[in-house]
């Protein structure tokens, strides 16, 4: 039997489904299996996942994933873990077992705990500390809401009794056997609870949301490994894990955004854009946020990052709810059978606006509507919000930096519609470049776990393996551009009263 090391196992928890996902050397994608899970809306504006079933799912997708691509386990390399951040769980640490549902990322439980903070003109403090604005998005207020909303919480937590963290931090210690408890750099900064200049937890910042120390993960470089896999749990010989990184961090650094003035979008159920800012913490533009963008070799990459919450939902939503499309793949083709918008703006604020508004109190609307229109019309209205709220950051992260935004990468499901592609590159005036691969994340992830082990060189070895599938230039006039951008702006102000 060969027993040469060949590939490198990703886990991609993402916000509907966990997969797992086997790269050779060359960064190709020799095989992927995905097993959705449960969303759980248990009251207006909560959202949950079951951790349990996120980790079960997580044993299933790497064991058919060997499986049926006839892999031995003894090729693997070693596991790489991204994932969707902020999303937040506290479990018991004597049992294993999560005190409550995962607060997601969208979920709005903690408003109450912002508004309280931002009545002690407390903005200037946390942002100071944590490059972040304050905003339920963030993973502090709904650990806060947790710790004040569920029965014997704070008495466990003084006695010890309690662990959190974020997913990757969750898989890293149920796969290890409950051995290591830790997370890195990229998820440890969107907890609003990391102080991004120390590089270390922030008692003040924990306080104020009644979390003990002794609950958080250890936090440590991507490129280290974490531990291994428990045998009595997955495959019969224990394998690294290493290469954690939020599932955008992992984008940014999949797409080789290695220095300052490269920038990447990641189309999504929301959105995440990113700009490295290089190893300095700059001040942010207001509306966007200074996060990690990945830590590595034992030094820091900065970026200025602005989070959509709905861009691929929009589309789940013209589908699911309004049931107007049987498919995303309809978009492209209902969106180019009309010459334009012809006034239709949608702005999908089902839960809020994110950066740069940061307004949970806006709602989605259409407007614009004539008896004309009709529903190809609301399809590319849709198509185009996407790139409305993502030129709304790219236009703020230039003015906050030394470095302007030299090209946009892009990648994601809804980034192989051809239509909503080019009008990003129009709506920017200048290129977008896709990738090749939709699984960027995982394939970043796997980059920096093949770092911590060998399995690569250096950053050298991995920009030769980078690959794009097309790129997109501008053709649009940027008079037509600004037109339909003013359209834009006008639509959300009407979102917001």
């Amino acid at each position: 039997m060969n027993s040469e090391k060949k590939y490198i196992l990703a886990i991609d928890q993402s916000t509907s489904a966990t997969k797992a996902m086997l790269f050779n050397k060359h960064a190709r994608l020799l095989h992927r299996v995905s097993i959705p899970h449960k969303q759980f809306y248990p009251q207006a504006g909560f959202v949950e996942h079951d951790a349990i079933e996120i980790f079960n799912n997580t044993i299933a997708v790497m064991n058919r994933v060997v499986s049926e691509a006839k892999v031995d386990p003894k090729e693997i390399e070693n596991i790489a873990i991204t994932n969707q951040r902020e999303t937040s769980v506290i479990w018991d640490k004597n049992t294993g077992v999560p005190v409550a549902n995962a607060a997601v990322w969208q979920c709005q439980r903690g408003v109450e705990f912002c508004n309280e903070l931002k009545a002690k003109k407390l903005e200037g403090f946390v942002q100071d500390k944590t490059g972040l604005i304050i905003d339920p998005y963030f993973s502090a207020s709904k650990l806060s809401w947790m710790m004040n909303n569920v029965s014997g919480l704070k008495e466990k937590a003084a006695r010890g009794d309690l662990l959190l963290g974020t997913i990757d931090s969750w898989l890293l210690y149920k796969l290890s056997g409950g051995k290591v408890h830790a997370t890195d750099y990229s998820n440890a900064c969107r907890t609003m609870i990391f102080n991004i200049h120390t590089l270390d937890w922030d008692k003040e910042l924990a306080e104020l949301c009644d979390l003990q120390m002794s609950m958080f993960p250890e936090v440590r470089f991507s490129d280290e490994i974490f531990g291994t896999t428990d045998p009595e749990l997955i495959f019969d010989e224990p394998l690294p894990i290493a290469g954690l990184l939020g599932d955008s961090h992992a984008a940014l650094f999949g797409q080789n955004c290695f220095e300052p003035g490269l920038g990447k979008a990641t189309y999504g159920t929301g959105s995440s854009v990113m700009m490295n800012i290089g190893n300095e913490p700059l001040t942010a533009p207001k509306g966007l946020v200074t996060s990690i963008g990945f830590g590595r070799a034992k030094s820091i990459d900065y970026v200025f990052e602005g989070n959509i919450h709905a861009t691929g939902d929009t589309l789940n939503w013209l589908k699911n709810e309004l049931q107007i499309i049987n498919d995303a793949a309809e978009t492209e083709v209902l969106a180019t059978s009309v010459d334009g918008n012809e006034g239709v703006y949608l702005v999908p604020a089902f839960v809020g606006l994110g950066a740069p508004y940061w307004d949970n109190e806006a709602r989605a609307c259409i407007i614009g509507m004539s008896r004309n229109s009709r529903k190809a019309h609301v399809v590319r209205a849709a198509l185009e919000s996407i790139a409305y709220q993502i030129k709304d950051l790219t236009d703020l992260m230039g003015s906050g930096a030394s470095v302007q935004l030299k090209e946009l990468r892009v990648d994601g499901g809804p980034t192989r519609n051809n239509f909503l592609m080019q009008f990003q590159a129009d709506m920017l005036q200048g290129k977008v470049e896709r990738a090749n691969i939709e699984e960027i994340s995982a394939l970043g992830a796997t980059f920096m776990a093949g770092l911590a082990t060998g399995f690569w060189k250096d950053l050298e070895d991995i920009k030769s393996l980078r690959s794009t599938d097309r790129t997109f230039q501008p053709e649009m006039g940027e008079n037509k551009t600004e037109e339909l951008y003013e359209g834009w702006k006008k639509a959300v102000n009407k979102s917001r009263l």
